[in-house]
């Protein structure tokens, strides 16, 4: 019967008697393998998580303790030097000496290029237009730089009694009378447009709409400081912003209700995102509404520093 069986299977699976052989044998390890499980079989044992937890908080204090050290060390590398006030002509300076008056490499180095092409700086004015200088070190070197405030004029050279005897040049002036010096004036970051941001040097197309667009999103700037945070705003350019642009006082940023907005627009702000914005649902689901913004505090994922920062945009009414 057997046999007679064995045959059959070769006969409709065309095997030889080797491949009959290890069809057999796979067979064996299917049902070996099936069966194996209830052969083996223990009773459950009642997990304890003590263990496991503690293994849990000891990572979580080690990794708390690795970022506060390694916050610390970046604090340390990057701390600003203390700048050394002294008086100094710009013409004398090396690019270390430009260094300790609060420079940066870069911008010291391109004053160093300028002097060489251009000659010899002659006023304080000069050293002003240098590209990227930011204007809040300018004014605080102003004091100290041993410079006259600006160049003396074409004419001051010479008697007014006496003939000019000399060859005319192509920068004498064409006429009498002054040229009028056009300067940029004070506008209001909240309501600037484009083209007013394009006319701060420094800032094209790009970086004009990239201003109005993170405007847009956090609802409004209530600190001119705040420009810094716009992605690929240079700081000398960042800086010219805030000089010239303010903040209405009667201003008021769009605000977001907590008790009342969903996840996409707490997610949207820049301030938020998405990690934030799923701990503040979670916390309104389990708790219900917000007593006040204050209330935001005894989210885990949200530090002071970022509180104080997202908190002229919420409200709870």
């Amino acid at each position: 019967m057997l046999n007679r069986l064995l045959r059959a299977i070769q006969d409709f699976f065309s095997f030889s008697q080797r491949e009959l052989n290890q069809f057999f044998i796979l067979i064996f390890l299917m049902v070996a393998i099936g069966v194996a499980p209830f052969l083996f079989f223990q009773e459950d044992v009642p997990y304890d998580p003590t263990a496991d937890r503690q293994t849990l908080d000891s990572l979580v204090v080690q990794l708390e303790g690795q970022v506060a050290e390694d916050e610390a060390k970046s604090a340390i590398a990057f701390r600003r030097k203390p700048i050394k006030l002294y008086h100094f002509n710009p013409n004398d300076l090396t690019v270390e000496q430009w260094q300790e008056l609060g420079l940066n490499k870069y911008i010291a180095q391109r004053i160093l290029n300028y002097k060489a092409k251009a000659g010899a700086f002659k006023s304080k004015a000069q050293l002003r237009r240098i590209y990227g200088l930011p204007d809040s070190l300018f004014q605080l070197w102003y004091p100290y730089i041993d410079l006259p405030d600006e160049n003396p004029r074409y004419g001051d050279a010479y008697a007014k009694d006496q003939p000019f005897s000399g060859s005319f040049t192509e920068s004498r002036p064409k006429t009498e009378y002054p040229r009028k010096r056009w300067e940029l004036q004070p506008f209001d970051l909240n309501t600037a447009d484009t083209t007013e941001l394009k006319l701060i040097r420094g800032i094209g197309s790009k970086l004009s709409a990239r201003i109005v667009n993170f405007r847009d999103k956090m609802g409004g700037f209530h600190s001119v400081e705040q420009v810094a945070e716009v992605y690929g705003l240079a700081p000398e350019v960042a800086d010219s912003v805030r000089k010239y642009g303010f903040i209405a006082r009667a201003y008021q940023p769009r605000k977001i209700n907590l008790n009342t907005a969903t996840f996409e627009e707490l997610r949207q702000h820049p301030y938020v995102g998405y990690s934030l914005a799923r701990a503040i649902i979670n916390y309104r689901t389990q708790h219900g509404p917000y007593p006040g913004v204050e209330e935001l505090r005894k989210l885990k994922v949200l530090d002071e520093a970022r509180y104080q920062k997202i908190q002229p945009y919420l409200t709870v009414q």
